[in-house]
């Protein structure tokens, strides 16, 4: 054999081993990135579930709607930067801004992100519209929670497309209206 093919047959086999060594390093890649996923959903997940995210998303959907509508409150609210109790205002819209980046970037799925929490985000949102237009016209930036209304906006265009995340044509398991008797203040259970 010629030193001709010898050559040739290297350098084919130096072809394949670095063709090989790309492909394995796109799998790898892919993998890694599932891993950043789990990761980032799971500190949002945390996040979300924490007692002190819980008081505060409460504060802002329920209690923060209510207080809009008194003048009194309503100069408070108004007061920037946020304090005592309305601070809770940033803390929720900060970690929503956060989450909308993840999508954004790509870092979270953003059928998995609506999927898991597309009401959550909506409900906050609506909350914060008063405040949001007020705070963006007050520092006239409509940069402020952008990742959030983005969230928001992907979140409302699933739901219209999603009103259901169950399967569709899946069998659903039976359900028990024995409560519902007692919510209605009938109290025939049986």
């Amino acid at each position: 054999m010629s030193a001709e093919w010898v050559t040739a047959i290297g350098t084919i086999g130096t072809f394949a081993v670095i063709t090989a060594s790309a492909i394995a390093a796109l799998f790898q890649l892919r993998h890694m990135r599932g891993s950043n996923q789990i990761v980032a959903l799971t500190e949002c997940r945390e996040t979300l579930e924490s007692p002190e995210f819980r008081e505060a998303q409460r504060f802002v959907s329920f209690e923060l709607p209510k207080r809009l509508k008194d003048p009194e409150q309503r100069a408070k609210i108004v007061t920037l930067p946020f304090s005592g109790e309305y601070e809770a205002i940033g803390t929720v819209a900060n970690f929503f801004e956060s989450m909308g980046l993840f999508v954004k970037t790509g870092i979270i799925d953003r059928r998995i992100a609506c999927d898991f929490w597309a009401y959550v985000v909506l409900r906050n949102w609506n909350a914060l519209l008063p405040v949001t237009t007020y705070v963006r016209s007050a520092i006239q930036n409509d940069a402020l929670w952008e990742n959030f209304e983005y969230m928001a906006m992907l979140s409302k265009s699933y739901s219209q497309r999603h009103p259901s995340s169950y399967p569709p044509g899946a069998a659903r398991m039976p359900l028990d209206g024995s409560l519902l008797d007692n919510a209605t203040g009938n109290t025939n259970v049986g």
